[in-house]
This record gives C-alpha cells, structure tokens and sequence, in this order.
C-alpha cells in the first residue's frame, strides 16, 4: 500500500479508502471488513452521519481493538450542510458518540450541491459556526466537504478558502470535474475520489466489449491507473460490502507510479473505439446545450448514451438513468422523454447534433425501473 499527504491537513492517507456504505449486511460483516481493510494497509476510514447503521457498525469495529494505533487510523464522517448552527452541534456530537471517539480526523460537509447549501455554509450563523467550535475545542481536526454538484458549485466552494479537502466524483469515464481537481490541486487541497468503481462506471462487473476493449487490463484496473497515476489525487473510495471486495481494489495499492506505454495504449483504444460506435453522435461534454428549458440534465443523459453505444455500458447506463428525477440534488435533472423538441439547444451545440433525436434514442435505450440512493 502507498500513502500520499491529503493536502494542506498533512495526513499521510493510504491511497484507497475505506468508504463504508455498503458494508451494512450486519455488525459482524462490517467489523470483519473494517479489520480486513486495516491489516491490507488501509489507515483511512469514511462514513457518514446520513449511512444507515454505518457509523455504529464502525464504532462497534473501533471498540473491539484494530492493529493499529488510534494516532494512526484516520477517520472522516460527513454530515449534512444546515443553516442551523446547533443542528450542526448536536451532529457532531451525535457523530462521535456513535463512533466511539473523542474526535474525528476529518468532518465533511455532506452534498454541498447546490448554491443554497453554500450559502448556508458560508453564513455567519450557519453551520459552519458550530464546526469551526469543533475544531477549536478539538473534535474535529480539519474540514473539507464532498459534493455531487455541479463544477461551477464545485470551484465555487473550492475558492471560499473554508475547506482543507474534497471529495469528488473524477474518473476516466466522467472527466468533467478536471478543473475542480487543479483548483483543489492549486490550493493544497486534499483530493479524495468517490466511488471510483460504482460511480466510475459498474466496473466490478463489466460487458465482454468492454472488458476486450482494455485488454490486456481489466477496466476497473485501468480506472485505477487513471486515477492513481494523477499525483494530485490523494485517495480513492472502495466501498467493499464484505472483506472480500477488497482483493482486487488492493492489487493496485502499490500501483500509483505514471501510465506506461501498454496502458496509455489501451486508453488510445479505448477512445478510438468509442469515437467509431458514436460516430458523427458523440456527445464532447462541453456542457453548452444548458440551461434546458425542461431542466433535462442533457450532458448526463448523452454522458450515459456514450457509454451505452461506444462501450456497451448499457446496464450501468441504466443504473444511473433511473436516478433522475428521483433522488433530489443528489443526480439532478429530468429524463430525456421530458423533451417538448423546443429547440433552445441547438443552436448552441458546437457539433449540431440532433439533440431532441438523442435524448428520445437515450430514453428509449436506458429508461427503465425507479432508482434512489444506495443508502435509503
């Protein structure tokens, strides 16, 4: 395992994280993962306040004696932004007695994702108030916040100056937040990368095209090498449910030095590849297709389309698909069948794609069942 210092709070984090939402089956399988992680080199654990029965489970884990000393196991919950400075004090404190601890490492503001949760956070009598007592009475050690928002957001909040770290989607197949990742860089910022195997594409369970379109890697290795081989990222979520997801995540925690001529190879495919399925139909992300009149999120939903058509991403195209319009400002935006073909997009779009045919062609190919946050 290698260890990078997690920007300006100087902790020396290994380079994957232990992130605990999907280790809720039970008590014990949460202790046995916990353990597990900590025995493979992992020295940095992240829950969060709004996880189910996560926090407990870690404090129950905490309690029994891990092989490692409390000044060298980093753990980060992350609570959500309020404009209710002693909501946020009673939080915190709820936060600790679950984990069993007189302090946290790192406290996140949960979803900053949108302008009202920065105003709310940057509000005198907001809930930074009670977080900056924290730190002050030593609770809380140092303060970064996770986001789903969108990038303006993201630098926005970036450049308030009131955070040490963030955590961020960032992944080869979602590469929109790349200036958030050189401001945060620019600012000494700790960069910890959300879900890079669930979020970053399914890759625990890829399509054959997909697994021969990266060969002689597996795709979720070559994520990992995207993301490892970037020395501005500090760490990388695994959010193993059991001890055993944690194998092949882990290979690579030796892996973190630059890409070599065979993997740069196998992204230079990989991007040929896609650009001959999409053909004249490739979305570039540019983003300039919003604001829609109809609040389609269009980006994501071509974003999905890409991957559906280009890499035979179908299922995890789905999977994120079904988020829209229900799970809030967690995956903002309405689904393609929302289109009324008003046109406002076009003639903003930089490649004249048929905009209206693509959101109906994506709807058609991804729609499908209800989808909420894991954790609800």
């Amino acid at each position: 395992m290698r260890y990078r210092r997690f920007g300006k709070t100087n902790l020396p984090l290994s380079v994957f994280s232990l992130g605990t939402m999907r280790y809720l089956a039970s008590e014990e399988t949460a202790c046995q993962t916990v353990q597990q992680a900590v025995s493979l080199g992992i020295n940095h654990i992240e829950t969060a306040s709004g996880y189910g029965c996560s926090e407990e489970y870690l404090g129950v884990a905490l309690s029994a004696g891990l092989a490692v000393d409390r000044s060298r196991l980093h753990v980060t919950t992350k609570i959500s932004p309020t404009p209710d400075a002693e909501a946020m004090e009673r939080s915190i404190d709820e936060s600790l007695k679950r984990l069993n601890l007189d302090y946290l490492d790192c406290l996140a503001i949960h979803g900053l994702n949108t302008w009202e949760h920065l105003a709310w956070v940057q509000a005198d009598t907001g809930c930074m108030a009670s977080v900056d007592k924290a730190v002050a009475d030593g609770r809380i050690r140092h303060v970064g916040f996770s986001t789903h928002g969108p990038l303006e957001l993201i630098l926005a909040a970036i450049n308030t100056d009131l955070f040490e770290f963030v955590n961020l989607h960032y992944y080869y197949f979602f590469q929109r937040n790349a200036p958030a990742i050189e401001l945060a860089s620019q600012k000494d910022l700790g960069i910890f990368i959300i879900s890079p195997a669930d979020k970053g594409g399914q890759l625990y369970t890829p399509p054959e095209t997909l697994i021969e379109m990266c060969r002689p890697f597996s795709p979720l290795e070559l994520n990992y090498r995207f993301l490892l081989s970037d020395t501005r990222i500090g760490t990388l979520s695994v959010g193993a449910a059991n001890p055993m997801e944690l194998e092949e995540p882990l290979r690579c925690g030796d892996r973190d030095f630059p890409l070599s001529a065979i993997e740069i190879t196998a992204f230079d495919r990989l991007e040929s590849v896609m650009a001959s399925s999409l053909g004249t139909n490739k979305c570039s992300q540019c983003y300039a297709c919003l604001p829609c009149p109809e609040n389609i999120n269009i980006p994501e939903v071509l974003r999905l389309r890409n991957l559906a058509v280009g890499c035979d991403m179908t299922d995890f195209g789905k999977y994120r698909y079904a988020m829209f319009e229900n799970a809030g400002h967690w995956f903002p935006g309405n689904k393609g069948n929302r289109c009324t073909d008003c046109g406002d997009c076009l003639p903003r779009c930089p490649e004249k794609l048929d905009i209206p045919g693509l959101l109906a062609d994506s709807h058609q190919r991804l729609g499908g069942k209800w989808g909420r946050r894991l954790w609800d």
